[in-house]
Order: structure tokens, then sequence, then C-alpha cells
């Protein structure tokens, strides 16, 4: 299952999300500070949705471990963020759960106090660790994601 993770990450770094949800299983589970838990296609359509509004995001990744049916990997994305092009470089430990040869389940850890504070400067570091903050956040970016269309 290296391979998969691996493939996974090549693809978001080539911005090719129809190979990347190719590894994701149908009743797949997402999971990340930002979007929440997001189920199904909702979770494959928040990666069209990022790397859409992501044109110049780049993906680094290494250490990808597997242990039979469970996985995880280390990356890092840059990116710059929202109308003032705040630049943005956020580290990622991935946890991943294997059925039928794809991924069902994906959890994305990282600090989101540290990356409110590079996407949103002293806003982000006054109340980016803040339970309120973790909820407006995932209210805000799961109503855009509702909103965005797939263009096929």
């Amino acid at each position: 299952m290296k391979e998969v993770i691996k493939a996974f990450y090549t693809a978001l770094n080539n911005h090719d999300v129809d190979t990347m949800v190719s590894y994701y299983h149908d009743e797949i589970i997402f999971e990340d500070p930002i979007f929440g838990k997001l189920e199904g296609d909702k979770a494959k359509k928040m990666w069209y949705w990022l790397c859409e509004n992501g044109k110049d995001l780049t993906v680094k990744f290494s250490d990808i471990k597997v242990n039979h049916d469970k996985g995880s990997a280390y990356w890092e994305a840059r990116y710059t963020f929202g109308g003032r092009k705040r630049p943005v470089l956020n580290r990622v430990t991935s946890t991943f759960e294997f059925k039928d040869r794809k991924i069902i389940k994906h959890t994305d850890n990282y600090s989101l106090h540290r990356w409110s504070s590079q996407a949103m400067g002293w806003k982000g570091r006054v109340i980016g660790g803040s339970s309120y903050f973790r909820k407006k956040i995932q209210y805000r970016s799961n109503r855009l994601l509702d909103k965005f269309n797939i263009d096929a």
C-alpha cells in the first residue's frame, strides 16, 4: 500500500485530482482541522476545490510507513493563501486505513494555530488556537465546498 500513498501525493503535487481520488474508497472518511470530517464524494470534492483554488500548491512527501491495513506519511504543502497571497508552509502528518486496496480513512494532523498564523497574519496568531476559530473555519470551509461545482 506504500505505492498507493506515494501515487496519491505525486498526483496531488501534479494537481491530478482524478488520479488522487481514484485511490479513495467510495466510503472514504477524510478529516482535518480545517474541514473537519468529510465523507464519500464530499471528501473527494474537497481535493478538487483545493487544487482549483491553490494553483501554486506544491507538495513534498516522505516517511511513508505501512503495516497491513494502516499507513502514515509526512508531507509539506507550500502555497499562497487568500487575497493577500500570504505564504503558507503546512507540515502535515497523515494516517491512513485501507480497504480493498484503496484508502478508506485519511486523517491529516497539523497545527491549526500555526496554519492560521501564516494564512491570516496577526488575527490568526491571536485566535487561531481557539475552539471558536476551529468551529468557524470548519463552517466556512464546508459552505465554500458546498457551493463549489466540479467542472468535468
